[in-house]
C-alpha cells in the first residue's frame, strides 16, 4: 500500500457524512460551512507512541483514544463536535494495523457525528495528531477564567482509574495484583476514555468554568484557579470512590492516582452553590455522576484538606512535557 492508497483507505473507513461539509478529503483543502450565530471551538492534540500510550497498545484503541482526547477538549468548552483533521505518521504501512486504527477512530466519530475532512500522512515514529472543530453558541463557551469566589468544585465520574491502568501495564508495585475483571476494567479506562461531550453541552449556562482532566486533577484544577485569579481547595475524602482502585492500590497510591494521574478525560468544573443541584440533575439524566469535591476562595493555588480540615501534602505533580 502506498501513501495515496493509505489516504483512500482512511477516507473510506472513517467517513461520516455531514451536510456542513461541502468538500472533504481529496482536494487541497476542505470546504466547510460554519453554523450561523456560533463561535468555532478549535483544539489539537498529539499522541506519540511510548509517551501517550504504551508501544504495544492495540491499534483500535489508539484510533479511539486519539479522537477521544480531542473531543474531551471540546466537551470542556461546551462545544458540539463537527469536523476533524488527522496527521498520521507511521514507521511503515501495515494494512491490518491501519484498518484497526481507522475502525477505532470511526467507532467514536460516528457516535459524535465527527466528519474527518482532511489531514496529512508521512513516514516516521508512530505519531497521531488530530485537530477538532466544534460549534458553541456565541458567548456560551465554558472557559477556565469564569470561576468565582464561593463556587463549588465538581468532577465527573471517577478520576485515577486510567493512571491505575497504566501502573498495571508498566508493572508498577501495587498493593495487590489486579484480577482479570479489574485489569480489564482499568485498561478500558486507560485505552478507551469516554469524552463527556453531552455533559459539557448540558453544563452551558450552569457551570462558571470547566476543564477536562488530562494531566491530573490537582494540576488541571490549578489552571482554572490561575486563570480565574482564585484559590481552589479539594477535600480529599470527597474524591469519588473506586472499588478497583481500592483493591489494587493502597491509600497513598489511590490518592496519587486520583490527584496526579491524568488520562481520565473527566470534566472538572466550577458551579455556583445554588446551581449544584441543577448540574447534578443534568449529569444524572446522562447517566453520569458529578461529585462536589471542594470550593473556590480568594487567594491562589490548589490546597488539599482531609475530613478534619487538616492540610494534606500535595502528591507529585501531574503530567508535564519537558518537566522532571
Amino acid at each position: 500500500m502506498g501513501e495515496f492508497a493509505l489516504i483512500e483507505e482512511v477516507r473510506r473507513r472513517c467517513s461520516v457524512p455531514r451536510a456542513d461539509v461541502l468538500l472533504g478529503i481529496g482536494d487541497d483543502a476542505a470546504l466547510l460551512l460554519p453554523r450561523g450565530g456560533n463561535e468555532l471551538a478549535v483544539s489539537m492534540d498529539t499522541l506519540v507512541s511510548g509517551v501517550h500510550f504504551p508501544h504495544a497498545t492495540d491499534a483500535f484503541d489508539i484510533g479511539w483514544k486519539a479522537l477521544a482526547v480531542n473531543l474531551s477538549d471540546l466537551a470542556a468548552m461546551g462545544a458540539e463536535p463537527a469536523w476533524a483533521t488527522l496527521a498520521l505518521t507511521l514507521p511503515a504501512i501495515d494494512a491490518g494495523w491501519l484498518a484497526a486504527f481507522c475502525d477505532g477512530f470511526a467507532a467514536l466519530a460516528r457516535e459524535h457525528r465527527v466528519a474527518l475532512v482532511g489531514g496529512d500522512t508521512t513516514r516516521g515514529p508512530l505519531t497521531v495528531t488530530l485537530t477538532v472543530h466544534g460549534h458553541v453558541p456565541a458567548g456560551q463557551a465554558l472557559r477556565r477564567d469564569g470561576a468565582r469566589v464561593g463556587d463549588c468544585v465538581l468532577v465527573s465520574g471517577v478520576v485515577g482509574e486510567a493512571a491505575a491502568g497504566l501502573a498495571c501495564v508498566l508493572g508498577s508495585a501495587l498493593r495487590r495484583a489486579p484480577d482479570e475483571t479489574d485489569l480489564a476494567y482499568l485498561l478500558e479506562r486507560l485505552n478507551r476514555p469516554v469524552p463527556r461531550v453531552a455533559l459539557g453541552l448540558a453544563l452551558r449556562g450552569i457551570a462558571s468554568a470547566a476543564i477536562d482532566v488530562s494531566d491530573g486533577l490537582h494540576q488541571d484544577l490549578g489552571h482554572i484557579a490561575a486563570r480565574s485569579g482564585l484559590a481552589a481547595t479539594i477535600r480529599t475524602g470527597a474524591l469519588p470512590p473506586s472499588a478497583a482502585l481500592s483493591r489494587v492500590g493502597d491509600e497513598a497510591q489511590r490518592l496519587r492516582w486520583q490527584l496526579a494521574g491524568g488520562d481520565d478525560y473527566e470534566l472538572c468544573c466550577a458551579v455556583p452553590p445554588d446551581r449544584v443541584a441543577d448540574a447534578q440533575a443534568v449529569a444524572a439524566a446522562l447517566g453520569c455522576v458529578l461529585t462536589v469535591i471542594g470550593h473556590f476562595d480568594a487567594g491562589s493555588g490548589v490546597h488539599l484538606i482531609d475530613a478534619a480540615g487538616a492540610t494534606v501534602p500535595s502528591p507529585c505533580g501531574g503530567w508535564e512535557h519537558f518537566g522532571t
